[in-house]
Order: structure tokens, then C-alpha cells, then sequence
């Protein structure tokens, strides 16, 4: 028994109640299955601090069209959920959380801050998962994952305890990046460089016998209290005597040594640049090469050290301050010049990173690259668009040491042990250690690892490894990965380095990137500007379906994309079509009616529709298996609301109203190409087509479980279908005529269609009577007609009685009118153009404007006196 569809679409009444009867029957749950081919998407996973935004949305809406495409086309498919303890944002959260308590990480202990994190997880974790759910999102919920569960946290240790066992982990002093807010280190990847104004401070540095000094230039003068040495290159004949000789440190008194190293542009300032290894990376480097020491000033909220009694304490941009006052009372400040040159900030806060030795755990990259850059070159896993590969390589082929200790409390513990009597560290899986030396128990290393590095195995640890599963060996290699450009170093290298290092396997064989979503200006939403749109709040005004469309309108891998309100209006729009074309449908059919299949018996119109969805079918499965789901939707769209709601429909209502064999004919071929086209929209608009199918099939079998439109041969009409779209055509050529010279539907009219497709245009006479609102319909060849309104089509000429049409006195009067409007428009602009002072003042856009308006005058002025010329006939 079929259900009635309500009056009006309204997504409240049914999409939650839609989503609950998907889980119900279990309709996104995957098992193993050898009898088909595998389909799998793991989710970026979300945070658990996270509110769902717009990226979220988009990056959701698109690994959900291609699940459900997937899944209709027969495959197995699984699209495996889950979240990320997101180490840095979470613990940010719940220590601003606390400190409003007025407690702080120390008053409650490592133990104490974990309980309260784990509870933050359990009350917002489940919170970013119900409203993937409101979105429509057909993840296997019953295979959720977490990259903190036990099962990822076996996965961890067993990849940590393997890379040390390789050497690929060691443990060491080097230059890191460090968040002076977050009060950890960060790797590259979580820098973000942007431009500020800053200055180049001159500095001289005495010679310490006396001789003169060196002028260098630097952007960062507080951090000379840890210079220890200036360097030169080698090849500059300009310093070649000063090389072994030593300055005196300006304000500390310290005696350095003045060092030729290669990494000094001798093209770039004075070629005299200040070594300060501590703080700086190069400077590092050069300080390795000549054995310097390494003398860090800053303490880990950025505040010069005790061992500096007069800027003790001081915030680095305040010492810098100070310590350049004191550089001018000394004498040592030459000039200070404007300099705009990029900064490193920290991806999470925004404050600006201090580069600084510490002591910290790195994985060697150099050799775990190289597979990975050759499965991309090669092009086992492909990029899309295949422009990102460039970004890509550009990380991957200068890659550094990934530093992947963090010094927080929430995430994984590194798996490292200290004895703390006889220094032994012991790397392991498992939870303690006792000293294989002294026997006593060793202390857990207190550093968490990098929040990339859990979510690098999440291909595979997801799918129970290091165990051999089932799921792993059918699952594993995944297909496609669907993420934003922003995150292919921090997270979809890593994951291809993963995969190639435990699994000898790629993680996925193509990679999906999408754009941002940004405001109707083009501006990145951000909390800042206060220009976010909440999708839970366009949920509850217009649907789910409504802005899952919007996103997928226009859009094309790679780009960012607007939102707009008023496109999300215009896809409500569309659903509301639809909505309202099944009821038409309905309403017409017995309540007991089942589509047997199409009539043996189809008219020109049927098969024209059959013909045209053939092709659709067609297109749209080209479209999605190459990821251009902005134009597979496009097509959709005009099918639906062109072809079939504005031509189709409207054909077929004359057979409906005639009833018998006629009508049952239109019944089928009506509910067949409705249900093809629900199908076909259903990966990008879940709810209603499974409301409108549930309605219109009786509920049998949901929709999502249905297969997928394939073009069908044997629905090929094409020689109907090219014939039909003459007459369309010719309908559309009249439509346009009446509509250009006003004539109301109300009034009906003569059509004289002169063609060589004589047979084909008397046996669609109704259409035209229908359509195209004609009185009569009179078809011949080799004749033309006096005082006629005329339209040409490439199969036809059509001629209407002018007198049939308008009333020639009152659209004379009409179209007199508009002349002398129009001819107001032609004398002031000539009367424009022709003066000699605008034209030697005006910019030359401005009169290139001016010209395009005067043309477009004069041939509107052409077709108002070629109308009048026909009239007066």
C-alpha cells in the first residue's frame, strides 16, 4: 500500500525520522563480502572540541555522494567513522575551561587532568558524530573509531617501538618550533607563515683588538644575547682577514669568533650575518658545522632568562625593546630600515613560533619519503585535481626530521622508560618498565606524541592492524580519500608514509582535495570576522537535501567555493519541484498501482524522455567515476526541473485526461523515468528521495539498497528523439516569440509550420495546441505568409497571423513609445561621444563603456523599427 505524500515539502517532518530508518534496518553497516568488490572511505576524522562548520559539511557531503554512488552501484562499500583526540585544541579547551574554575593542570595533577579529559571527550566527542548525522551522513556507525581507543593506541606503540627498533625514532637536541602559548613544540607542518612588518636592525660588532668592527643587519636583535659567532662567506674577498678573529657581543661583553660558513649570501646585506644557534634553524646548522655552543635565552613562555639579570623575565618583544635602547646608548645601532618579511605562526593559536633547542623525539623522513614520493610519481595513487601532486612533492622531497613529541598531557604517552638511577631508557609496548639494568621501575617519558602521528596509521589501525583482520586484508587499500588542500602535509603524506612503511602498501589509490568554503564576499569564514555560517542552523531552515546540494552545485575539485543564501533558497526550490512533481504523479495513479515494467507500446514523447534519462544515466555515471560532482549535479537539475517537470509532464497530461490504454502508457513511462531520477539524484539528496520513493514504491526496500541507473541500449530511440527535439524546438521558437511581443497565454493563435518534416509535425499538432497555445495547427511545405509574426528553427518556419496575435494599433502605440525612448538614449550618448572635451578627459575604459551602451542602443532601435516596419505592412 503506497502512503500519501504530504501537501508541501517540509524536510522537518521526515529527515530525522528518514535517518532513524536507515540505521534501524542497518542499511550503512558493512560486511566482508567476497562476492563483491570493496569500497572504502575512512573520514578525515573530525575533533572531538569540534562544532560541525562548513568544512565540514562540504568535505561530509562529498564522501557521502560518493559512499552512496558506490554503494548503489553493487560495490561493498564502507565508509568507516570516527573522531580525533586532537591533543593541542583539546587540551586548550579544557585548560580554559579550568582556569575559569580557577584551576590549573599543576593543581590537579597528570592523573586528575586525564579524568577530566576523558570526560570532555564523552561529552563532546558524541556531539560532532549526531550532527554528521543530521547532514545525512551513511557512515558505519557500528565500526566508529577513535584515534585514542585501545585498539589505535596498540597501533601506535607497535609503529613506535618498530621505528625505533629500526633507528628511524632517536631521541635528541635539535632546533623545534615552539608555541610559547601552547607550551609545546609543533613540527613543521604546523607552522603558518604569514607576512608582517618588521624592520632590519644595523648592528656594529667590535673587533676585539681594536681594529674597527663588523656591520651586520638583523630582524631579531633581543635574541643576540645567545650569538656565538658571526659568520661570512668563505669565497668574500670583503672578510677574508677577519676570519679566525673574534668580536665583542654588543651589551654582553662576550668574545665570539668570526666563522666562514657557505650559507652566507654574500649578495644579501653587509654578507656579516649573527649565529645564534639556539634560536634560529640555519643558525643551527652552521653552529653543528663549527662546533659552536648553544646558549638559549627564553624560557618556555618566551621570557629572557635569569641569566640575563636586566631583561630577566621581560616578554621576547619587550626585551627587544629595551635591548635596542641599550644598542643606541652604546653606539652600536647604525640605522633601522622598514622590513615586511614572513613570520612562522602556530596553526592552532596564532602566536608567532620561536625557533629553540630542545631536547625531543624525532623520526628520520629522508628514507620513509622515498616510497612515498614514488607511488605519487608513478601515479598508484593519484592526486585530484592532479595539480596538488606538486604540493605534495614540494613537502615530501625537502622533508626534515619530524619532531613528534609534544609536551602535553592529553594523547599517547610515548612509549619510552627512564631509570632514573642508572640512566637506562627502555622503548616498549607495554604500560611499565623495570630496569633491565638495576631492576628498579623506570618513569614513563611525560611528552605525548604528535597528534599526526596516531592519525597517519587511521587507514589501517582502524581496520585492526597490527592484527592480520579480515577487514584489513579485504578493506586495506581504502579508494578514495576526500580532504581539503590544507592538510596534505600534516596528514595525507604521512598516511601515504604509513602505509608504505607497515602496511608495503598504498593507503588509498586516489585522493579527492577540495576547496574552502568561504562567504558570499570571498572571505575565509572565521570567528574573527564573525562570518560563519552555522549548517545546523540552514539544516533547520531549509533541509538537509537543500544545503547538501548547494554544495555540490558548482562545485569542482580543488576550487573554493561561495556560500550563498539565496542558492541555497534556489536548491529548496528544486526539492520543492520535485516534491511537487511526484504528488502530480501520484495523484494519478490508482492507490494500489505497481510499475510492471515500461508499456510495449511507446509514443514519439515516450521514447524521446526514455532516450534523454539514457543519457543522462550515461553522463552522470561519467561524471561521478571522474569526481566532477559539481556537473553531475548541474545535469540533474536541468533534467529534472527542464525535461521532465517543464516538457515531459506537461506532455503527457492530455493522455492522462483521456484515460484507457492512453493513460496507463503515460502512468508507466511517468513513474519509471520518476523513479530513475530518484535514484540517480539520491547520493546527493538522501531524504527526499527516499521519502518520495517510500511513497511511490510502497517501502519495499529503501532506496540507498536500489542500483544505480546504468544507460540501457535497448532504450536507445535516438532517430525518435532527435525527430522530437525538432518539434520541442519549433514549441520553444513560439514561446519566445509571444513572449517578446507580450502576448498572454490567454490568447490563442494560427501556427503555419512550413517543413520537409511534414508527417512528424501534424502527428504532434496537440503539443503545439497545448504548448504553444495555438489555435489551429496547419502544416505544408514551400509556402511563406504576409503580415506574420515568423520565428526559424533549423527544421522549421513558423508563421503566426499578426492579427491573431496583437492588436496592431495599441502595439504600434506600444512600440512608438519605446522608439522615443530609445531614441533619447541614442542622442545623448552620440551627443556624448561626439564631445571632443569628455573624450580627452574620460578614462579610456569609461569611453569604451560608453561606446558598448551606444551600440547596444542602435540595435535595439534596429529590431523596434523592424518590428514597426512589420506591422505598418
Amino acid at each position: 500500500m503506497r502512503k500519501e505524500l504530504a501537501k508541501s515539502y517540509s524536510p522537518k517532518d521526515f529527515e530525522d525520522k528518514i535517518y532513524a530508518y536507515w540505521m534501524d534496518n542497518h542499511c550503512f553497516h558493512a560486511e566482508v563480502d567476497r562476492t563483491k568488490n570493496p569500497y572504502t572511505i575512512v573520514i578525515p576524522p573530525p575533533n572531538i572540541t569540534g562544532q560541525l562548520h562548513m568544512g565540514h559539511a562540504l568535505d561530509e557531503t562529498l564522501q557521502d555522494i560518493l559512499i552512496r554512488y558506490r554503494r548503489m552501484q553493487g560495490y561493498c562499500t564502507l565508509w568507516l567513522p570516527g573522531t580525533d583526540h586532537a591533543s593541542i585544541a583539546t587540551e586548550a579547551k579544557i585548560v580554559e575551561a579550568m582556569r575559569k574554575e580557577g584551576i590549573t593542570k599543576d593543581d590537579i595533577g597528570r592523573d586528575g587532568f586525564l579524568k577530566r579529559a576523558w570526560a570532555w571527550k564523552e561529552q563532546y566527542g558524541g556531539r560532532i558524530v549526531e550532527q554528521l548525522k543530521k547532514l545525512g551522513s551513511s557512515c558505519d556507525w557500528e565500526r566508529e573509531r577513535f584515534t585514542m581507543d585501545e585498539g589505535c593506541n596498540r597501533a601506535v606503540r607497535e609503529v613506535f617501538v618498530r621505528y625505533y627498533e629500526e633507528g628511524l625514532i632517536y631521541r635528541g637536541e635539535r632546533i623545534i618550533n615552539w608555541c610559547p602559548h601552547c607550551h609545546t613544540s609543533i613540527s613543521n607542518a604546523e607552522v603558518e607563515f604569514e607576512e608582517q612588518d618588521g624592520f632590519f636592525w644595523h648592528l656594529r660588532y667590535p673587533l676585539s683588538d681594536g681594529s674597527g668592527y663588523l656591520e651586520l643587519a638583523t630582524t631579531r636583535p633581543e635574541t643576540l644575547l645567545g650569538d656565538t659567532a658571526v659568520a661570512v662567506n668563505p669565497k668574500d674577498e670583503r672578510y677574508k682577514q677577519y676570519v679566525g678573529k673574534t668580536v665583542v657581543l654588543p651589551l654582553v661583553g662576550r668574545e665570539i669568533p668570526v666563522v666562514a660558513d657557505s650559507y652566507v649570501d654574500m649578495e644579501f646585506g653587509t654578507g656579516v650575518v649573527k649565529i645564534t644557534p639556539a634560536h634560529d634553524p640555519n643558525d643551527f646548522e652552521v653552529g653543528r658545522r663549527h662546533d659552536l655552543p648553544v646558549i638559549n635565552v627564553m624560557t618556555d613562555d618566551a621570557k629572557i632568562i635569569a641569566d640575563y639579570p636586566k631583561y630577566a623575565g621581560m616578554d621576547r618583544y619587550e626585551a627587544r625593546k629595551d635591548i635596542v635602547a641599550d644598542l643606541e646608548a652604546g653606539g652600536y645601532l647604525i640605522q633601522v630600515e622598514p622590513h615586511a618579511h614572513n613570520v612562522g605562526t602556530c596553526y592552532r593559536c596564532g602566536t608567532t613560533v620561536e625557533p629553540r633547542v630542545s631536547l625531543q623525539w624525532f623520526v628520520k623522513m629522508e628514507e620513509l619519503a622515498k616510497p612515498a614520493i614514488d607511488v605519487v610519481r608513478s601515479g598508484k595513487i593519484k592526486f585530484v585535481p592532479e595539480r596538488f601532486d606538486k604540493n605534495y612533492f614540494n613537502w615530501m622531497e625537502d622533508i626534515r626530521d619530524w619532531c613528534i613529541s609534544r609536551q602535553l598531557w592529553w594523547g599517547h604517552q610515548i612509549p619510552a622508560f627512564y631509570c632514573d638511577d642508572c640512566g637506562e631508557l627502555v622503548v616498549t609496548k607495554e604500560d611499565t618498565a623495570v630496569c633491565p639494568k638495576c631492576g628498579k621501575p623506570m618513569r614513563q617519558d611525560p611528552d605525548t606524541l604528535d597528534t599526526w602521528f596516531s592519525s597517519a596509521l587511521w587507514p589501517f589501525s582502524t581496520l585492526g592492524w597490527p592484527d592480520h583482520t579480515e577487514e584489513l586484508d579485504y578493506f586495506y587499500p581504502t579508494s578514495t580519500l576526500v580532504t581539503g588542500y590544507d592538510i596534505i602535509t600534516f596528514w595525507v603524506s604521512r598516511m601515504i608514509v604509513a602505509g608504505m612503511a607497515h602496511m608495503k602498501e598504498i593507503p588509498f589509490d586516489t585522493v579527492l582535495i577540495h576547496g574552502l568554503v568561504r562567504d558570499s564576499q570571498g572571505r575565509k569564514m572565521s570567528k574573527s570576522l564573525g562570518n560563519g555560517i552555522d549548517p545546523l542552523e540552514v539544516i533547520d531552515q531549509y533541509g538537509a537535501d537543500a544545503l547538501r546540494f548547494m554544495l555540490a552545485t558548482g562545485n569542482a575539485p580543488g576550487n573554493d567555493m561561495r556560500y550563498m543564501d539565496e542558492k541555497v533558497k534556489a536548491s529548496r526550490n528544486f526539492a520543492n519541484k520535485l516534491w511537487n512533481a511526484s504528488r502530480f504523479i501520484m495523484m494519478n495513479l490508482p492507490e494500489d498501482y505497481e510499475l510492471t515494467g515500461l508499456p510495449e507500446s511507446l509514443t514519439i514523447e515516450d521514447k524521446w524522455i526514455l532516450t534523454r534519462f539514457n543519457d543522462l544515466c550515461k553522463a552522470v555515471t561519467e561524471n561521478l567515476d571522474k569526481f566532477e560532482l559539481g556537473i553531475a549535479v548541474s545535469k540533474l537539475y536541468d533534467f529534472i526541473w527542464d525535461v521532465y517537470c517543464d516538457w515531459y509532464i506537461e506532455l503527457t497530461k492530455p493522455r492522462i485526461m483521456a484515460g484507457g490504454a492512453t493513460k496507463e502508457s503515460a502512468q508507466a513511462v511517468l513513474v519509471w523515468v520518476m523513479q530513475g531520477m530518484l535514484k540517480l539524484l539520491h547520493p546527493f539528496m538522501p531524504f527526499i528521495t527516499e521519502e518520495i520513493w517510500q511513497a511511490l514504491t510502497g517501502g519495499k526496500t529503501p532506496i540507498m539498497l536500489e542500483r544505480y541507473p546504468e544507460f540501457d541500449p535497448a532504450l536507445d530511440y535516438r532517430a525518435d528523439a532527435d525527430a522530437f527535439e525538432k518539434v520541442i524546438a519549433a514549441i520553444s521558437a513560439i514561446r519566445n516569440l509571444r513572449t517578446s511581443m507580450n502576448v498572454p497565454p490567454s490568447v490563442k493563435a494560427k501556427v503555419c509550420i512550413e517543413t520537409q518534416d511534414q508527417e512528424l509535425f501534424r502527428s504532434c499538432g496537440m503539443f503545439f495546441e497545448k504548448l504553444a497555445f495555438a489555435s489551429g495547427v496547419e502544416v505544408a511545405s514551400g509556402f511563406t505568409m504576409e503580415d506574420a509574426a515568423t520565428a526559424v528553427t533549423d527544421a522549421c518556419r513558423i508563421f503566426i497571423p499578426m492579427d491573431e496575435l496583437v492588436d496592431k494599433e495599441k502595439e504600434l502605440a506600444r512600440l512608438e513609445k519605446e522608439r522615443a525612448a530609445v531614441q533619447k538614449d541614442l542622442d545623448f550618448l552620440g551627443g556624448k561621444l561626439n564631445n571632443q572635451g569628455f573624450l580627452a578627459k574620460a578614462p579610456a575604459k569609461l569611453i569604451e563603456a560608453e561606446q558598448a551602451k551606444l551600440a547596444k542602443a542602435k540595435d535595439k532601435m534596429e529590431k523596434i523599427m523592424q518590428s514597426i516596419a512589420g506591422l505598418k505592412k
